[in-house]
């Protein structure tokens, strides 16, 4: 039987998914000369967006940095040391390469994600304010750098073009 609970997260994690649709489909209108239905799906999208965030704050889910940092570790740890790794195995039994090719990309991504969340996290727990910087992402394969793109993206080889600069 469902909770309240339960169904607070299975809602937080449905106006997740649909918040990345509608910009995705947003994009794709962008990119076919719809720009009045991109409008409408990026909306949509925003407003998906405060529905997730309220349903995460009723959770108690957005806590202190530090303890933010934490579950950010956790799942980026569980992300590329069991889940990425089985969802692999499976799409090579299923002989699914673009799957392999994609859960690849962002298993070697969610690494990076977990040192640099590692980073911050010993930062705050040391008393030391985050060193300040910028950071790029690979609009191909999420890359996540800290400072300057590379000229190659080392996960995907793109160039350095393909990085966006993130504040």
């Amino acid at each position: 039987m469902a909770n309240t609970k339960d169904n607070l997260s299975e809602a937080f994690a449905g106006e997740s998914q649909a918040n990345r649709k509608y910009t995705f489909f947003a994009e794709k209108a962008d990119a076919a000369g719809n720009k009045q239905v991109a409008r409408l799906f990026r909306a949509a999208a925003e407003a998906e967006t405060v529905h997730a965030r309220n349903h995460l704050k009723v959770l108690g889910e957005i806590k202190t940095d530090k303890a933010n940092l934490n579950a950010a570790v956790g799942g980026e740890s569980y992300e590329f040391t069991e889940m990425y790794p089985g969802f692999i195995d499976v799409a090579k039994k299923e002989g699914s390469q673009d799957a392999v090719h994609s859960f690849d990309m962002a298993n070697r991504v969610e690494k990076i994600h977990h040192g640099l969340f590692k980073t911050a996290l010993a930062d705050l727990e040391a008393g030391r304010k985050p060193r300040e910087t910028v950071y790029y992402v690979c609009q191909v394969c999420g890359n996540t750098v800290a400072g300057e793109p590379p000229d190659i993206c080392p996960i995907c080889g793109s160039p350095r073009s393909k990085f966006k600069k993130v504040d």
